[in-house]
Parts: structure tokens; sequence; C-alpha cells
């Protein structure tokens, strides 16, 4: 069953014990999701309220283009932990002649990378999230400000808890010319954490 498939409590019974899959990764995923999530919700208690109809369309792009990312880290929950089970099948494979030691070590290659882009893309998926959510601060309906302030702050725990698992795969990867690939990754998480600031100290000034 996959994880997005799951009652929340089922989840966190699995989350909780010895396997090793979920992990931080899909956990990452997840929270980033609920941030966006959150935003959407906003979007939906401001777009059909009257008093709030100056901020219409502003929310109707914001929820348009948040959903997208929620969309896309929903799909991303899954696929961590898809990429984990990947590797570790490869650590698997037999390794009794030269031949197959050839094999089994090109697919640790090949899943590594895998499991080096997918929280990789996490990232980037969460710091565009966040900067969707900065267009909705100040511009939805006051009454849930408080809840753009959470989202900011699952989606920066998402970049953070994302980069992570890019920073614990990547000693793996062989190829210096696919490492290369993910050398934004310092900076995009630097990116996201001076933006969930200024959108956390906006909100909080405003309640």
């Amino acid at each position: 069953m996959k994880l997005i498939e799951m009652t929340v409590e089922k989840y966190l019974d699995v989350l909780a014990s010895d396997a090793p899959a979920p992990g931080g990764g899909s956990v990452s995923a997840l929270t980033a999701a609920q941030g966006a999530a959150l935003v959407m919700m906003v979007c939906d208690l401001t777009i059909p309220k009257e008093r709030y109809s100056q901020y219409k369309e502003i929310c109707r792009e914001v929820r348009k283009e948040i959903s997208a990312i929620y969309d896309e880290l929903v799909i991303a929950i899954d696929k961590d932990t898809e990429a984990f089970n990947m590797v570790s099948a490869a650590y698997k494979l037999p390794k009794d002649t030269e031949e197959q030691k050839k094999i089994r070590t090109e697919a640790i290659q090949e899943a590594t990378v895998i499991a080096t882009r997918v929280p990789y893309d996490t990232m980037e998926l969460c710091l565009r999230g966040i900067g969707i959510t900065a267009k909705a601060v100040g511009k939805s309906n006051p009454n849930a400000s408080s809840d753009l302030g959470v989202a900011a702050l699952d989606l920066l725990a998402g970049i953070k808890g994302a980069y992570l698992n890019v920073m614990i795969n990547l000693p793996s990867i062989k190829d210096e010319k696919i490492k290369a690939q993910f050398a934004g990754a310092e900076e995009m998480v630097k990116k996201a954490e001076q933006a969930a600031g200024v959108i956390y100290g906006q909100v909080l000034a405003g309640l």
C-alpha cells in the first residue's frame, strides 16, 4: 500500500516502527505538502468572500500555483520511499563473480542517484512553494494569516529535511559530473531560510 493511501494512524505506526522506510525524505515531502495545503486553504477562505474581493485574483493565482506544487509533493512522499527501496535492493544483489559485482555496483550507483535526485526535486518544490506563499501574505483573509506562517515553516522544514537526504547520499555517487547536478542544494536552503523568515516575521507582526 502506498503511504498516501494509509490512514494517518497507520502511517505513523509504520513510521515509528523499525522499518527503515518511510524515513526522513518521505516525512520532508509530507511536511511540505501540508504547508502547500494550508496555502490552498487560506485561498479558499478568501476567494469566495465578498469583503476580501480585492484579494480574489491574487488568491486565485496563488491557489493555482501552489496546487501544482502540492500535487508534486504528494507524489514525492512515496517516490522517496521507493528510491530508498531501490538502493536497498541493489545492495542485496549477488557479488560472487566479477560480472555480478559489476552489475551490482552499477545498480547501486543508479539507485543512489535516484535517491539523491528525489529529495533534490523536493527541495526545488519547497523553494517555489515558499515564494508562492509570500504572494498571499497581507493579500488574503487576515483571520487565516497565521496559517500562512505555519505553511512557510512547513515548507522550510521540508526543504531542510530534503537537503539532509541529498547530503547523506551525495558522497556515495562516484561520477563527479552527476554530483555537480546537485551543487545548488545549499544555496536553495539559504534562500528558503531567508524567504520563510520574512513570511514568518510579517505574519507575526500582523497578529
